[in-house]
C-alpha cells in the first residue's frame, strides 16, 4: 500500500465547477493528487460521496447541497484521473481496487480523521465501494454504505459462477439479459479505440446523449474535462473487470450496513444482480425507484430524503425505517402532491401513499386539516410529510405553489388532483356565481394542477403520474347535478386528452371515478333554489344516506394506488359507479331514464 500523505493548499471557496461555494483541498496518495470538495460542517456526521464514470465530483452538485443542508458534512472528490485530480503514470495498473482503496483511506483520514464516514457510492463509485466495505484494511473506518447504480466486481464474479455452474433456464435468461446490458464492457477492453472515442467524438456528442436516452439535464452537467475524464477511466475496466470476474473474492462481506437504492429502469445493470446481496450485506436496506441509471442528476431530492434517513439511523442505532405497506416497492420515497387531502378520499390517499414510503405533500384550504393529515402520514410511515395551504382554484396562487414545491421538495413524482366540491339544484336555479365556484374548484383546479406540475413533469424527463378525481356523475346524468356533473365530466375528458398528449413522455394520466362514498362533501355541498333551513335539512339528510351506503373512502385510495401501478386509463369505484359505467356503454336509454327520476330528499 502506498503512504498516505496529505497535502492541504488551504481550506477555500471554489469558484469552479457546479459545487460554488465549497471548501477546496488537495489530498495526495501516493503520486496521484485528489482534488476534494467540502460542504456543511465538519463537526458533523462525514458524508463522503464517490463518483463513477465517466462523471467527476459535479455528478452530486443537486444532492450534496442538500445533504449539508439537513445538517451534514459532505465531503466529494475527483477519482484520480478525473477532474481536477491527477492521474497515475503509467496508466495502465494504476486504477486498480488496491490503489482506489488506498484513495479513500487518504481522502477519509484527512477530512474526518477522528470518526468513521459514511459511504455514497454511484456507478463506479458504488463498484469502489462495495471494495472499501469489504476490505478488513478499512473495517471501522466505514460507519454506512450507500450504494446506487454500481454492484460489487467480486460478488457480480460470484452471481456467474453460480448461474453458469447450474444453467436452469431462468439463470440463463437473467445471464444473456445482463450480457446484453453489458456490451460496454467488452468494448472498454478493446485496445486504443476506446480512449480515441471518449476524446474525440463520442465526448463530444456524451451530453447529448445523456440527454436524449437518459433525459439528464445537461445545461452545465457533465463538466469540460468529460473527454479525458472518459478517457482515463477505461482503465477502471481494463484492470478490475476480468481478474475480479475470474477470481471473485470470497470474503466480500460488508462490515457497515447497506442501502441499497436500485433504479428499475436501468439500462446497463438488471435488478437481479442483487438477488442474492443479503449472503454478502447481512444489514442491509432495500429500496427501488422508477427510474433510469444517472439518480443523481433525476432524482436528487429522493436520494437526499432516503441518504438521510438511512444515516440517521445508523448514526442513533436504530433500525433504519422502511416501508412494508402495499406498493411500497412501487412509492417508496417517491413525492406524491395530494390536493383536497384534509379529509376523506384525499386524506385516505395520502394516507395510503405514506404507508407505501412515499415522500407526501397535503394540500388543502384548511391548513389545520392539511397539518393533521401530514401528522398522521409520518406516523403512517411516510419517509417526510409536509402540510402546504392553497386555493387550488386560484391561478396565481397555484402557480406560486407550484414553483415552491419544486424549490423546496422537488418535482412531483405522482399528482393527485382531488380537491372539489358538490352542488346541487336544477339548471335554472343555479346562478353564475354558482356555476362559477362548482367549476373553479372542482375543473380549473384539475387544469391548473395538471399544466403547472405535469410541465415540472414533462421538463424533467423522467415520467410520473397524474391522477385526477372525477366521479360516476361524469358519465351518469341527473337532473339535480347539471354543474357538478359537467365539472367532472370535464375532467374525465380532459384526462384522457392529456394521457393521450403525455404517452410519449412516460407520464401517466388516470380518472377516479367514485360514486358514493362515505366523506364530508355531503356535509358542505351548496344546495341552489331552497332557503337555508331546507338546505340544511337536505344536507343533513344526504350525509345520512351516505352513511348508510357507508363505502370507506380507502377503497378509493387504494383504487388510486392500483391505478398508478397499473397505469389505468378511467376506473369506476364502487358497484354503482362500476354497473353505471355499463349501462353508459350498452344501455344509454336507461341511464338517461334513471337521470330524470326526481331523488326524494
Amino acid at each position: 500500500m502506498s503512504k498516505r500523505v496529505h497535502t492541504g493548499k488551504g481550506d477555500r471557496p471554489t469558484g469552479e465547477g457546479l459545487l460554488k461555494g465549497a471548501r477546496e483541498r488537495w489530498v495526495r496518495t501516493g503520486e496521484v493528487e485528489l482534488c476534494v470538495a467540502e460542504l456543511g460542517d465538519p463537526a458533523r456526521p462525514t458524508l463522503l460521496l464517490v463518483h463513477g464514470y465517466p462523471d467527476t465530483k459535479e455528478v452530486w452538485s443537486e444532492v450534496a447541497p442538500r445533504l449539508a443542508e439537513r445538517g451534514f458534512h459532505v465531503v466529494l472528490y475527483d477519482v484520480r484521473g478525473h477532474g481536477r485530480s491527477t492521474a497515475p503514470q503509467p496508466l495502465r495498473g494504476g486504477f486498480t481496487l488496491e490503489k482506489l482503496t488506498d484513495d479513500f483511506l487518504a481522502v477519509a483520514d484527512a477530512v474526518s480523521p477522528d470518526r468513521p464516514v459514511h459511504l455514497v457510492g454511484h456507478d463506479w463509485g458504488s463498484g469502489q465501494g462495495w471494495e472499501f466495505v469489504t476490505v478488513g484494511r478499512t473495517e471501522g473506518r466505514i460507519a454506512s454504505f450507500t450504494s446506487m447504480s454500481g454492484p460489487s466486481v467480486d460478488h457480480f464474479g460470484h452471481w456467474i459462477k453460480k448461474r453458469m455452474a447450474r444453467p436452469t433456464p431462468r439463470r440463463l435468461g437473467q445471464l444473456l439479459g445482463q450480457e446484453a446490458k453489458s456490451w460496454y464492457i467488452y468494448a472498454m477492453h478493446v485496445p486504443v479505440l476506446p480512449e480515441l472515442l471518449c476524446r474525440g467524438p463520442l465526448g463530444k456528442q456524451w451530453p447529448k446523449i445523456l440527454r436524449r436516452i437518459e433525459k439528464v439535464p445537461t445545461d452545465e452537467y457533465p463538466t469540460a474535462s468529460l473527454p479525458s475524464d472518459a478517457a482515463h477511466g477505461v482503465w477502471l475496466y481494463r484492470d478490475n473487470m476480468r481478474p475480479r470476474l475470474r477470481n471473485p473474492r470470497p470474503d466480500a462481506y460488508a462490515h457497515a450496513p447497506v442501502q441499497l437504492i436500485t433504479p428499475l429502469d436501468d439500462a446497463f445493470l438488471s435488478e437481479r444482480l442483487y438477488d442474492e446481496l443479503e449472503l454478502w450485506a447481512p444489514r442491509l436496506v432495500r429500496r427501488t425507484l422508477p427510474a433510469k441509471h444517472w439518480i443523481p442528476r433525476t432524482r436528487p431530492d429522493q436520494l437526499a430524503a432516503w441518504i438521510t434517513e438511512f444515516v440517521t439511523s445508523t448514526e442513533s442505532g436504530t433500525p433504519a425505517p422502511v416501508a412494508t405497506g402495499k406498493y411500497a416497492d412501487r412509492f417508496g420515497g417517491q413525492l406524491v402532491l395530494v390536493t383536497g387531502a384534509g379529509s376523506g378520499i384525499g386524506r385516505a390517499t395520502a394516507l395510503a401513499f405514506a404507508e407505501a414510503g412515499a415522500r407526501v405533500v397535503a394540500v388543502d384550504r384548511d391548513a389545520q386539516s392539511a397539518a393533521r393529515t401530514a401528522e398522521l402520514s409520518r406516523q403512517g410511515g411516510a419517509a417526510e410529510a409536509w402540510a402546504e395551504t392553497v386555493d387550488v382554484g386560484d391561478e396565481q396562487a397555484m402557480e406560486k405553489f407550484a414553483d415552491k414545491v419544486a424549490a423546496e421538495y422537488g418535482v412531483v413524482d405522482v399528482l393527485v388532483n382531488n380537491a372539489g366540491i358538490g352542488l346541487s339544484g336544477s339548471f335554472f336555479d343555479t346562478t353564475a356565481e354558482d356555476w362559477k365556484k362548482v367549476l373553479d374548484v372542482n375543473l380549473w383546479g384539475v387544469i391548473h394542477g395538471c399544466r403547472l406540475f405535469g410541465r415540472q413533469m414533462v421538463k424533467r424527463g423522467q415520467g410520473g403520474h397524474i391522477v385526477n378525481t372525477a366521479s360516476a356523475a361524469a358519465y351518469l346524468p341527473s337532473k339535480t347535478l347539471p354543474a357538478y356533473s359537467t365539472s367532472k365530466a370535464a375532467v374525465l375528458m380532459l384526462s384522457e386528452c392529456l394521457r393521450a398528449e403525455l404517452a410519449g413522455q412516460g407520464i401517466g394520466v388516470s380518472a377516479i371515478c367514485p360514486g358514493f362514498v362515505n366523506t364530508n362533501i355531503t356535509s358542505t355541498a351548496h344546495f341552489v333554489g331552497v332557503d337555508a333551513d331546507e338546505e340544511k335539512r337536505r344536507r343533513k339528510k344526504t350525509a345520512r344516506l351516505y352513511g348508510l351506503r357507508n363505502y370507506p373512502p380507502e377503497k378509493v385510495a387504494d383504487a388510486v394506488l392500483r391505478a398508478v401501478v397499473r397505469n389505468q386509463p378511467m376506473v369506476p369505484v364502487t358497484p354503482e359507479a362500476r354497473g353505471a359505467h355499463l349501462m353508459a356503454r350498452f344501455t344509454p336509454r336507461a341511464l338517461r331514464a334513471i337521470g330524470r327520476i326526481e331523488p326524494r330528499l
